[in-house]
């Protein structure tokens, strides 16, 4: 049986739902684990109120953080997939749909950059970018909203033939830039190389890798700790009080290019919205996250 449009429409629909009332599990696993690292008495008292937001939320199906953001969807199909319907449209009409039905509602986010007017619509939303994986008989879909916190520090420059102590000053020079405004302790993503638009999501999707997990390239394993420590050690802290915690997890990832080499930096808040699933050709939903 084909993966319709309206199992698309529903699944996108509820995935975003779904991440604005939980904190992924390895997130919370990774704020546990700071909490016994940190060294600060008021760092470690805001990571432990985090962690009752969290639960809170979940508890009484509420939103974790009233800023919503707006819907942004990794899509990936499978070349075997069958497909009965424009799942381009069925992701928007999901959003269209959750709009009306969510509670509590979402606040207008969706904003033209060109007048400011803020709404529930606009061009190119929800933003969705695309994939396709060999021999795959399914279509996944993760959604990971963006908010301002998260989104407005994010940064790209282009430098020629870098050093990787060159990448890693540049990287500290956007955290440092960041501060704490974007409500840490964040996950940072940074993507090398490729082209400016290829640098840019590479960085993005490094910030859906699971907080403690080891990247198996051992150069970019080793620069992900060097950066981590270097990151902690401009004491921010949690939401900017002070502490050992300003980051979870630096994600690093990267594409053979040419003698120029993007290097994007972008960060997910504390909260580090995601979830993710699977609609099989079987009419299944597998979830993961």
């Amino acid at each position: 049986m084909p993966i319709t449009y309206d199992a698309v429409k529903a699944l996108s629909a509820d995935l975003y739902d779904w991440s604005l009332r939980a904190v992924p599990a390895d997130t919370k696993d990774g704020l546990r684990h700071a909490i016994g690292t940190e060294s600060q008495d008021g760092a470690r008292k805001v990571l432990r109120m985090m962690l009752t937001s969290a639960q809170k939320a979940e508890d009484e199906d509420r939103f974790v953080c009233s800023d919503a953001g707006v819907p942004v969807y990794h899509v990936t199909i499978g070349t075997a997939a069958r497909l009965d319907g424009d799942i381009k449209a069925a992701i928007s009409d999901g959003f269209d749909e959750l709009v009306g039905r969510i509670s509590p509602p979402l606040l207008k986010h969706v904003t033209n950059p060109l007048t400011n007017e803020r709404g529930y619509k606009g061009k190119d939303m929800p933003l969705v970018t695309w994939d396709v994986a060999g021999g795959a008989d399914w279509v996944e879909i993760l959604c990971q909203p963006k908010a301002l916190g998260s989104g407005r520090w994010a940064a790209l420059e282009t430098f020629s033939f870098p050093s990787l102590a060159e990448i890693e000053a540049y990287v500290m020079k956007v955290v440092m830039q960041a501060g704490s405004q974007h409500c840490p302790p964040v996950i940072i993503g940074v993507g090398i190389g490729g082209s400016f638009d290829v640098a840019a999501r590479i960085a993005s999707k490094a910030t859906m890798r699971r907080v403690g997990s080891v990247n198996p390239e051992p150069t970019l394993a080793a620069m992900e700790e060097r950066l981590l420590r270097a990151v902690n050690a401009t004491g921010f802290g949690p939401m900017g009080t002070g502490g050992d915690t300003t980051a979870l997890a630096v994600h690093v990832d990267y594409a053979s290019g040419h003698g120029y080499t993007p290097v994007a930096v972008c960060f997910n808040c504390w909260i580090n919205r995601r979830t993710r699933a699977r609609l099989h050709n079987d009419g299944t939903v597998e979830r993961f996250e």
